[in-house]
């Protein structure tokens, strides 16, 4: 694990033992901090006071004195009491990453490479850390994906940590520094913890605002609110476009298809030129990286259609890529099964490639106000539940079709988040044939 001489004689609290929690307390009680913990879940408690920690919800613990609050991205910032609680302390009210931050000074010489974005954070990401590894030099990757970051043991000198950042993570970051800073893009989600979308925008441009003059910030510019925060960018600043992504070339890469990916290649391939990657290297990851599970993820061949899990996609504007990659050729193939807890921002980011899609199996609380937007624009299968949808969708699939679940909704009205909604996606194709 990450362990550090900063923390050793601080208190801490830490609000939230999920697996990110857990992985706080055990850090700091390692680095000779003391850790008062909380979560409703006593199993959970237990799990903190087996590892050292002191159990006490913050919520009712004098926190004067106190290093900081510690809590999961999870806590909405603009409406949870402990805020105002600490504040009162004159307390920080941090996350895991500031602690990961806070602690790089007792790492081995290293990068940090920072990427944030409404859309394609994950996929660049992952893509990333593929091209690096693939290059031979050690990398590890965290934040928003994957394991929690103080869990991991420290790279040797020469590592690249790539960090996925969230919104939410990002407004728990005070100290975080990154050598690398990356911007996909920016569409509005995520408003009910922001006072609009300037808000949310100005969150996303805050990671910016933490680098050093001599650190390098990459942003796509194929969006007006993104281009507007490069302007205000005063140091190294790399603007890129998925329009510089030639469609010869992405060709060749076959997990990397379609106009989002042209996004997430270019930002990938800026990150590994700035890193000191040379163009055979870069050439080779783009051509063997592997799609995360969850994000256009080719499940298999059912019914004579294939079958796309795209359960990530928690918003129309992600959404709206994955309809984009399947263009009509000549006719409509593409079958979209689409609904779940809707964010409130419609389907208007899709509604371009309406003319794509050959039938909608809408499911769950989205399903009535999806099918009235949609109107008479794609026919409409009032599916109800995902696995009535696959059902649907296999019986009038035709050979050489599309079937793509692309929710651009939440999952939490009938799952407990989007990888359980893809993962019982992935088994209800298997079940057919897949």
């Amino acid at each position: 694990m990450i362990v550090s001489r900063a923390f050793a004689g601080r208190r801490y609290a830490v609000l939230g033992l999920a697996r990110s929690g857990l992985a706080t307390v055990e850090a700091l009680v390692a680095s000779g901090a003391g850790v008062t913990a909380w979560d409703d879940r006593e199993a959970a408690r237990d799990e903190a006071m087996a590892l050292n920690a002191d159990i006490g919800d913050p919520l009712e613990v004098d926190l004067i004195g106190f290093a900081g609050v510690v809590v999961s991205p999870g806590v909405p910032l603009n409406r949870h009491p402990i805020v105002a609680h600490a504040r009162e302390a004159h307390v920080p009210v941090i996350g895991d990453i500031e602690l990961f931050a806070e602690a790089r000074a007792d790492l081995p010489p290293h990068k940090v490479v920072g990427i944030t974005g409404t859309n394609g954070k994950s996929t660049v990401t992952a893509l990333v850390t593929h091209m690096l590894e693939s290059a031979g030099i050690p990398t590890l990757m965290g934040g928003n994906i994957g394991l929690p970051i103080l869990s991991r043991d420290p790279l040797p000198e020469g590592g690249v940590y790539v960090l996925e950042l969230s919104s939410y993570q990002i407004d728990l970051s005070h100290s975080l520094a990154c050598d690398v800073a990356v911007l996909t893009n920016i569409t509005p989600d995520h408003l009910d913890r922001y006072d609009g979308f300037e808000g949310y925008a100005a969150s996303k441009a805050r990671l910016f605002g933490l680098q050093h003059r001599d650190q390098v910030s990459i942003v796509a510019v194929d969006d007006g609110p993104s281009k507007a925060i490069a302007s205000r960018i005063n140091h190294r600043l790399h603007r890129v476009s998925a329009k510089d992504i030639d469609p010869a070339d992405q060709m060749r890469w076959p997990a990397l298809q379609g106009p989002h990916n042209a996004q997430n290649a270019v930002c990938a391939i800026a990150v590994c030129r700035v890193l000191g990657l040379n163009d055979e290297q870069i050439e080779r990851g783009l051509a063997t990286y592997n799609a995360l599970p969850h994000r256009m993820e080719l499940v298999g061949e059912a019914a004579g259609a294939r079958w796309y899990n795209d359960s990530k996609a928690t918003n129309a504007a992600s959404a709206a890529p994955a309809l984009a990659a399947f263009p009509p050729a000549p006719d409509q193939r593409l079958h979209w099964i689409a609904g779940g807890q809707a964010k409130g921002d419609g389907l208007e980011a899709c509604r371009p490639w309406f003319g794509h899609v050959k039938r909608a199996y809408l499911i769950g609380e989205a399903m009535e106000p999806f099918a009235a937007e949609i109107g008479d624009a794609i026919p409409v299968d009032r599916s109800g539940d995902l696995a009535t949808a696959v059902a649907h969708a296999a019986a009038a699939a035709a050979p050489g079709d599309v079937v793509l679940l692309s929710p651009a909704c939440a999952s939490f009205d009938q799952f407990k988040d989007y990888e359980q909604r893809g993962d019982v996606f992935r088994g209800l194709v298997q079940a057919l044939g897949a």
